[in-house]
């Protein structure tokens, strides 16, 4: 296991089912990812540059696509969501719909691929 998966092994739930799942997706829009840490947090690198990390805080989970222009592009297709300039904050209740994180690994990747 990496840092991504030994810190989704951690987690209690449903916060751990819900973050595992935008890590899958995440994972098969690119699916060459290694295991990393970036900003302090386990995350899924590409080309050795932070591609998005899923994690859990104190009262919300977030999704880091590294990316204020990624936000930005994905921001009006979240209405309800708390955003800010690099993050997007959900719960296991309420979590990011797959075809937005799915956006979110393209644009990030169109990103670092250029």
């Amino acid at each position: 296991m990496g840092a991504v998966d030994d810190a989704l092994a951690a987690l209690d739930e449903p916060d751990r089912s819900c973050l595992q799942h935008v890590v899958e997706l995440a994972r098969s829009i690119a699916p060459d990812t290694t295991e990393g840490r970036s900003y302090g947090m386990p995350a899924l690198k590409l080309d050795g540059k932070p591609l998005f990390a899923a994690v859990q805080a104190a009262k919300h989970l977030s999704i880091f696509p590294f990316s204020g222009a990624v936000v930005a592009a994905v921001a009006d297709r979240l209405e309800g969501y708390s955003l800010s300039k690099g993050t997007i904050r959900f719960t296991a209740a309420h979590p990011v719909p797959d075809d937005v994180v799915e956006d979110i690994v393209r644009l990030r990747m169109a990103e670092i691929r250029g």
